[in-house]
This record gives C-alpha cells, structure tokens and sequence, in this order.
C-alpha cells in the first residue's frame, strides 16, 4: 500500500530538526446501519536522530489527517534515549501485546541490523549500530511499541552507577516502634 520509508522532515518550535517515518497505514472500515463508514489509521515513528524517538497513532477519515495526527502524538510522547557511542548502553527486551523485540548493542561499523517497522524507531533515535530480533507477532504495530518500550527502559551506566552511591550514603530512615507494642 504505502512504503514505510515514507520521510520527510519539519521543523520544530526550537528549530531542531525532526524527522517522520510513516510506519503502516491501515484502512479500516466499521459497519453500521447505513453501511460501512471507511477511515485511515497510521502509525508515525518521529525522532531528531541525536537520541530522541516518539510514537503516535492517528485515525481520521482521510490518510493526511490520519499521518498530522500521529505525528502530533508522537511528538507529545518522545523520550531520550541514552546513547553509548553509536549504539545502545546494554541488551535488553521489549514486550507489548505478542510481540517481542530483543535490542543487542553491536561493534562500531555493524549498521542498523532490524526489520522495517524496528528499524524505523531505531533510525530514528540516532542509533547506528545495533542487533535486533523480533520474536512471536511481527505485527508492524505492536513491534514498534514494543522497541519502543525497550528504549525506553535503557539506563545509563554511569548515571546509574553515580544514583546508587548517593543512595548508599544517605543515612538509614530511623524506625517507628510496631503499633500496639507500647511499653507502659
């Protein structure tokens, strides 16, 4: 139907570069009395390829409509995504719905190695060399949640490593004698 390398790029309020990437466009169709009423839905991948990636869904009678309104929500909904590199900080597993997608992060010169609806997310959130696996469903629009879940569960080493030492310095919290063990 629609090519998912459908890109083009806009500019944004702050005059950063955003890219879009048109996923799936589906065409639905809900009976009811009078007949059918048909309608777009589109999934649009968006990301300024330096580490943050949205996703949003659209419906709308019409397939530029459908297209304005997930790439509203996506941009509403990016996240940062730490980058070690040119690839991920770790391995990691992201699940929605059937679908399953294993990000691995790679050596530099591997490349983008992901299917089309995997690689769109990934692309886009400035990520250049990864390994990626899509297990079980491989439908287009659960995979892309599913990756992007998975990104948005990465943690930073560092950060992390720098968060537990000052928890570990902060003083135990002093402990509150049981309810009724009140000595008399």
């Amino acid at each position: 139907m629609y090519p998912s390398s459908d890109r083009r790029d806009s500019r944004n309020s702050d005059d950063s570069l955003i890219a879009e990437r048109v996923v799936k466009i589906s065409r639905v169709a809900k009976v009811v009395k009078g007949g059918r009423n048909l309608s777009f839905s589109a999934i649009v991948v968006v990301g300024d390829r330096e580490g943050h990636v949205g996703i949003g869904m659209g419906k709308a009678d019409a397939v530029p409509d459908a297209v304005r309104k997930g790439r509203v929500k996506a941009t509403a909904n990016m996240i940062e995504v730490p980058i070690k590199g040119s690839t991920i900080p770790h391995e990691i597993i992201g699940h929605h719905g059937a679908s399953e997608v294993m990000l691995k992060p790679a050596a530099p010169g591997t490349g983008v190695i992901a299917g089309g609806s995997v690689r769109a997310v990934v692309e886009l959130a400035g990520i250049k060399d990864i390994l990626t696996k899509a297990r079980r469903s491989t439908n287009p629009v659960n995979s892309v949640k599913a990756a992007f879940k998975a990104l948005s569960m990465l943690k930073d080493p560092e950060k992390e490593i720098a968060m537990r030492k000052q928890l570990a310095e902060m003083p135990p919290p002093k402990r509150m004698a049981p309810r009724g063990s009140s000595k008399r």
